[in-house]
């Protein structure tokens, strides 16, 4: 790889770095080609981007962005790595689960979720349960609403009783 292919191949991580506030750093090593391919459909399905990389050139990227920032992902960068993108910070931990069901990998080496890193295949079941924000926004609107149901069912419950109340006096 010439110094010209690096260099492009790091600008393209910058981009997608700076394009994703989530990523996932997995190991894809004892994977065949063609589980790599099953792996790459599970993640277009999903809307998430995986791309392979050097781990000298990730590293780059990332140095090159925010060296501080990203500090916590670089003792990740090792063997044959495997980086996905997502918007949703749930979907690819829900893709590297389901894909395991099959066997132990690809192994998740570390997930950068909005500022925060995840280290370690151990963090997985956690960020399969981690809350989208069209799931909270749901939860929130459910909770505001929660109450004014409660005041609506409770009036509907006070006219339905003093309707009860005025039938057999209006029946005499």
């Amino acid at each position: 790889m010439t110094k010209e292919q690096k260099n492009e191949v790091i600008e393209l991580l910058k981009e997608k770095f700076t394009q994703y506030n989530n990523f996932y750093v997995t190991n894809t090593e004892s994977l065949t080609v063609e589980q790599v391919g099953q792996l790459r459909r599970a993640c277009f399905d999903k809307q998430v981007e995986m791309k392979v990389a050097k781990n000298t050139l990730i590293k780059k990227a990332l140095e090159s962005l925010d060296a501080e920032k990203y500090a916590g992902v670089y003792e990740s960068l090792n063997n044959v790595t495997a980086l996905m993108f997502s918007e949703n910070p749930k979907n690819p931990a829900v893709i590297i689960s389901s894909f395991r069901k099959g066997g132990d990998k690809p192994e998740l080496k570390a997930a950068f979720i909005n500022g925060d890193v995840y280290s370690g295949d151990n963090q997985l079941t956690a960020l399969t349960n981690i809350k989208t924000k069209e799931e909270l926004i749901g939860e929130v609107i459910g909770l505001l609403q929660s109450p004014i149901s409660r005041v609506v069912a409770a009036l509907q419950n006070r006219e339905a009783k003093a309707e009860e109340v005025a039938e057999p006096v209006a029946a005499e």
